[in-house]
């Protein structure tokens, strides 16, 4: 088992200079940031206790002691949580692989959002639902691999043209990544994902290892769309009820804007012939 945890604290450690937190930056380092001494002293805990706690063998750790490393790190919320979330992994029954299925009340209601490109994807960002506007975007239906964002993202080799920020696209994918693998440590499946996509792409290994963590709650997107063109939409990312590793990400074009005329002559192409429903 490899050490997530300490791999998470030596990067957030790695990332903080002793001026960042008040320490004068004395004597030659020999890695970049705080030395784990230096955030020991900070936390207010023993440096054997630290160190124990870098290599995976701080059990029953509290939260007075995370919360403490927490503030010395300057982790952001969803940073603590994650930490949280590695230091007292949950152990229960990993949730299966995606079948494509979704309750039929969230089938009905991505139909319904008929202007809008919508999907459904759960913590390791394979898609399991989508409306026909999010269809005509991301060819869901004409793609033979597995649907998933992360090997679209990656390995797809038209991916860097599709996503015109292709940078950013592909770090933040990570990032979510690595945060729902801290959320279900025992899921094989997203262990399985991890591995394939660091032994096929050099750019997943490198951001991969870089053990950032980031929700995706809302956002811009550019999308360059083989036929309707640039489209620049925001996404809202909506948790389901009842499904906690469900989220429906919706697309939306700003109102009177050329992508809100591309995306409605996209529309107008998936639209069913009038009358097939009569």
């Amino acid at each position: 088992m490899d050490n997530t945890l300490g791999d998470f604290l030596q990067s957030r450690r790695a990332a903080i200079q002793p001026e960042d937190v008040g320490l004068p930056p004395y004597g030659r380092r020999r890695v970049p940031g705080l030395r784990r001494e230096e955030v020991a002293q900070l936390a207010g805990v023993s440096v054997d206790y630290y160190i124990r706690l870098e290599q995976g063998r701080g059990k029953n750790v509290s939260d007075a002691v995370l919360d403490a490393v927490a503030r010395v790190l300057m982790l952001d919320a969803t940073e603590h949580a994650h930490l949280l979330a590695l230091a007292r992994p949950c152990r229960g029954p990993a949730p299966a692989p995606a079948s494509g299925a979704v309750r039929p009340g969230v089938q009905l209601l991505l139909d319904r959002m008929a202007d809008c490109p919508a999907m459904v994807l759960d913590h390791r960002m394979d898609v399991l639902a989508w409306n026909a506007l999010g269809d005509a975007l991301h060819g869901f239906t004409a793609d033979p691999l597995p649907r998933n964002m992360p090997r679209l993202v990656f390995l797809d080799p038209q991916a860097p043209e599709l996503f015109p920020e292709w940078p950013a696209v592909a770090a933040e994918t990570v990032r979510y990544l690595r945060l729902g693998a801290g959320r279900r440590p025992g899921d094989e499946a997203l262990a399985a994902l991890v591995c394939e996509l660091s032994l096929r792409s050099e750019a997943f290994r490198r951001l991969w290892a870089d053990h950032l963590v980031q929700e995706k709650t809302h956002g811009v997107k550019r999308i360059n769309h083989p036929v309707a063109g640039e489209l620049r939409l925001s996404y809202e990312t909506l948790a389901l009820p009842g499904e906690p590793d469900h989220t429906l990400v919706a697309y939306t074009a700003e109102p009177g804007s050329p992508t809100a005329d591309r995306l409605a002559l996209l529309a107008s192409w998936t639209a069913p012939p009038r009358g097939i429903h009569s």
